[in-house]
């Protein structure tokens, strides 16, 4: 009987060495997996941090951009204003000078590149029309649409409307 206590003491010590030596595998593994752990908490709080950051950029972008926006609509509405102040203007000067007696067109020569009224260049955005009535070349807005017979000069537009019929 004293041989077999021994043998399963033997066992015994055998089995506690193994279930220690696990026991300590066990606390490595769990040692690495709090450092993995610890590690990945760290990762996390960088990254909501950036999260944060990035928010709070983006807000301060779109708070610029909307002040930009603003500002862009704050300058058509001006454009627009100064538009119809200008567009006034130039009405009050055409029912100014309505009543004036215009001179008569010079006749401009066909290869000039100049309006014959108010000595525009003729380029790609304006282009030359000759009056029908004394054949100078003006630009658009020195010349009105008198329908299927074509263009022709202010001058001659408030001479021949000045006519009596």
């Amino acid at each position: 009987l004293p041989q077999h206590l021994v043998s399963l003491a033997t066992a015994a010590r055998e089995e506690a060495r193994q279930s220690q030596r696990q026991l300590q595998a066990q606390q490595q593994e769990v040692e690495r997996l709090q450092e993995q752990l610890h590690s990945a908490r760290q990762d996390g709080e960088r990254w909501a941090w950036a999260l944060q950051r990035a928010q709070r950029e983006a807000v301060e972008r779109e708070a610029a951009r909307g002040e930009e926006q603003a500002r862009q609509q704050e300058l058509v509405r001006d454009m627009k204003g100064r538009l119809l102040q200008l567009l006034r203007e130039k009405d009050a000067l055409w029912q100014k000078t309505e009543g004036i007696d215009p001179r008569v067109p010079s006749v401009a020569p066909h290869d000039v590149g100049l309006c014959a009224r108010c000595h525009k260049d003729f380029r790609l955005l304006s282009r030359r029309y000759s009056c029908r009535l004394c054949q100078g070349k003006v630009c658009h807005a020195c010349s009105v649409d008198v329908g299927k017979q074509g263009r022709c000069c202010l001058l001659c537009y408030q001479q021949r409307q000045q006519q009596p019929t």
